[in-house]
């Protein structure tokens, strides 16, 4: 039998970001006594009035709890409450003080007053004109969003994502939302198709509907790029398709040539592409053919007086083929330099811009991610940008105002860390660049390949389009790192150096369970690698090959928070958890705040008041509002992939076989050669093995290689 508490929040004891599950404190108002109240019950804030319809279970570890199966979100009635949902942050402009000066003056009528006499408000001290009408437009927004929650709940789906929808569509959003739900997996973030498709079951939208069938074949080609794919193969995309959108094969692909037809999809030797990926790959091999066939305006050098007077100046000795690559990188119109680290490319990189700096000051250097630029500044001296900053975007076309018609000024453009270039970034680049410029990718190609879709790197070098030098050689001051040594063995699948030495940078601890790999790392970043190797916290990264399980991301950055950062006032937003100092990463590319995917930065700031929260990147501080908070993750612990073109004075990798999936040598590869100064990997060596001799990293489908061909063939 089923019953119904009434009473307000006092205080989130948990909140699951995936699912909405929360456990909660409810202050019964009949009883005045507190209970836990479990369910999911996304969104939910300190202060808020419920009526709950559920049963008492009890549970073996927590005791007595009141399970949820329905809530209804009301306005508090006694001045406790009332105090509590004003201080809560949900209402802009109003924070614990503001709350507490209102709630003392109007008492039990104040939630009354400021929906029907607002104006009011500026009796408070400190409420002028310009917070007054912030907070009546957010109180007349939140009333909005209510709105949006309960038609959500109404339909089964989280109403974690009602403050984005509303922002999105306004006073016509629940209108929206019924003729075309699938709208939210393509225009609102964290809202994926599967919850639109809730939705639209509920709105009786058939399965068979070409509305729902276009949208989830889009989805699809979304969820394969987020895989790192460019195109994929007709049928093995209709096999696909048909077991995710339970309907027959034909009526796949009578969607797929009707989107085929409206230019949303193309078609080309058996392969399907999303149009704007299929254009991506056709201006890069353009633009690589414009730009290889163009002079380029530097003047000719006597190659070996120059590395001569370079070496002198950089005051060291060029090996043959560091000399070589030198040598080719002021010769060659475009041109493609990688190797593994300690194999010079640095120094390579210092000494053709040293050189190059005699024959022109149009010279311009960029990486795609912020600490990737900032390395590439200090090793050479000279400013660094973002390959987003070099393009400059505009906002108001959300375009790059760099492009063909509005191209760079450069004679040499040098662009670090290549193998992290997506192909729709670099067909951006690509395009900024001048006729006459000279141009120079240096890259890992064994690392990673790119978040984002495709193999660019990879392809340029395979397709010969592009001059390669590939640096092999590990030199003298390198060769006394195990971290190098054991970077390169990993990449030629040979099993690395595990021997225990206290003064090496490399260092494997075996530990056999999830949950002692689990304790071993929390030991480690707690204590012992700040005391034994005089890393501190803040210089010291995680990185796991997974997001679920003990080891994964998830987890792992639940406990590291809790011992790392503990919080009496933790922000609840989102389904996020987040408190003042956390380390918190960017998930995705917000070009207005110019921060990008895999920026890592501190949260140095959360006002209550403003509803705004503080993040510093790089010395950089961005404004967060709390309704932004899915743009964040926290980063104690990261995925290798995200870190990429990153690095950190000692990275710590758990290996275990629970991350069968993920355990190959590409993968291993990357995250060894992210740390600095130290390396710990802490699990199995069976799980090290197999890492070691899977060279089987999953595939990428791209058609940019047989493009490149085309176009050097014409």
């Amino acid at each position: 039998m089923q019953d119904t508490l009434i009473g307000s929040v006092t205080h989130i004891v948990f909140a699951g970001p995936e699912n909405g599950f929360t456990v909660a404190r409810l202050a019964v108002e009949s009883s005045h006594e507190e209970v836990m109240i479990v369910g999911t019950m996304p969104s939910l804030q300190p202060g808020e009035y419920l009526s709950c319809v559920g049963t008492w279970k009890k549970h073996a570890q927590h005791g007595k709890q009141f399970e949820v199966a329905s809530f209804e979100s009301k306005a508090p009635s006694d001045l406790v409450g009332i105090q509590k949902y004003l201080e809560s942050g949900m209402i802009q402009g109003i924070g614990p003080a503001y709350a507490e000066r209102i709630v003392k003056k109007f008492g039990l009528a104040t939630l009354t007053i400021i929906d029907e006499q607002p104006e009011r408000l500026s009796e408070i001290e400190g409420i002028g004109a310009k917070r007054l009408s912030k907070i009546l437009s957010c109180w007349k927004e939140q009333r909005s969003i209510r709105d949006v929650m309960v038609f959500l709940r109404g339909h089964q789906v989280s109403s974690a994502y009602a403050h984005k929808i509303y922002k999105l569509y306004q006073d016509k959003s629940i209108q929206k939302v019924r003729e075309n739900p699938y709208f939210l997996s393509k225009e609102v973030a964290g809202i994926g198709f599967k919850t639109a498709d809730k939705i639209a079951e509920s709105l009786d939208i058939k399965k068979d509907s070409p509305l729902r069938l276009d949208a989830g074949i889009e989805h699809i080609f979304r969820e394969l790029a987020g895989e790192g794919h460019t195109c994929y193969p007709h049928n093995e995309f209709l096999t696909l398709a048909t077991s995710i959108l339970l309907v027959s094969e034909a009526q796949v692909e009578e969607r797929v040539q009707f989107l085929i037809k409206e230019r949303v999809l193309f078609e080309e030797n058996g392969y399907l592409w999303v149009y704007l990926f299929y254009f991506g790959e056709t201006t890069i091999a353009r633009e690589i053919k414009r730009l290889s066939e163009t002079p380029n305006l530097l003047r000719d050098v006597d190659l070996p007086k120059a590395i001569q007077w370079v070496q002198e100046k950089l005051r060291l000795t060029l090996a043959k083929e560091q000399a070589e690559a030198v040598a080719e990188g002021l010769q060659k119109k475009m041109l493609i330099i990688t190797g593994g680290p300690g194999t010079g490319k640095s120094t390579i990189t210092k000494a053709i811009l040293r050189i190059s700096e005699k024959l022109t000051s149009k010279i311009l250097l960029a990486a795609p991610t912020g600490r990737a630029a900032k390395r590439m500044s200090e090793i050479t001296y000279k400013k660094a940008f973002t390959i987003h900053a070099l393009l400059e975007m505009d906002f108001a076309t959300r375009k790059f105002k760099k492009n063909r018609e509005n191209p760079l000024s450069c004679d040499l453009l040098i662009v670090d860390e290549a193998s992290m270039i997506d192909t729709l970034l670099m067909a951006e680049l690509l395009k900024a660049i001048p006729n006459t410029c000279r141009v120079i990718f240096i890259g890992d190609v064994d690392q990673l390949p790119s978040v984002g879709a495709g193999n660019v790197l990879r392809d340029l070098i395979e397709s010969k389009a592009l001059h390669t030098c590939t640096l092999k050689r590990i030199f003298r001051q390198a060769a006394h790192s195990k971290i190098i040594v054991n970077a390169h063995r990993v990449n030629q699948g040979i099993f690395p150096d595990i021997e225990p030495s206290p003064q090496s940078d490399f260092h494997f601890l075996v530990k056999e369970t999830p949950e002692d790999v689990l304790e071993e790392i929390l030991d480690q970043v707690r204590s012992k690698v700040f005391v034994e190797k005089k890393i501190p916290p803040h210089k010291t990264q995680v990185l796991s090959p997974m997001k679920k399980g003990v080891i994964g991301t998830e987890n792992l950055n639940a406990i590291l928070q809790r011992a790392l950062n503990p919080s009496h006032k933790p922000l609840l937003r989102m389904g996020r958890t987040f408190h003042l100092n956390d380390k918190v990463m960017q998930l995705k590319n917000n070009y207005q705040k110019e921060v990008y995917n895999g920026d890592i930065g501190i949260i140095t700031s959360i006002d209550w008041e403003e509803d705004q929260l503080l993040v510093t990147f790089d010395e950089r501080a961005v404004v967060y509002e709390f309704h932004e908070m899915d743009e964040l993750v926290l980063a104690y612990a990261v995925s290798i992939h995200k870190y990429q073109g990153s690095e950190c004075d000692c990275v710590i990798i758990p290996v275990h076989t629970t991350h069968f999936k993920m355990l190959n040598k590409n993968l291993l590869y990357t995250g060894i050669t992210r740390g600095k100064k130290q390396v710990l990997l802490v699990g199995t060596k069976k799980a090290l093995a197999i890492a070691v001799k899977n060279a089987e990293a999953a595939g990428r489908y791209t058609g940019l290689k047989s493009r490149l061909f085309q176009k050097t063939a014409t």
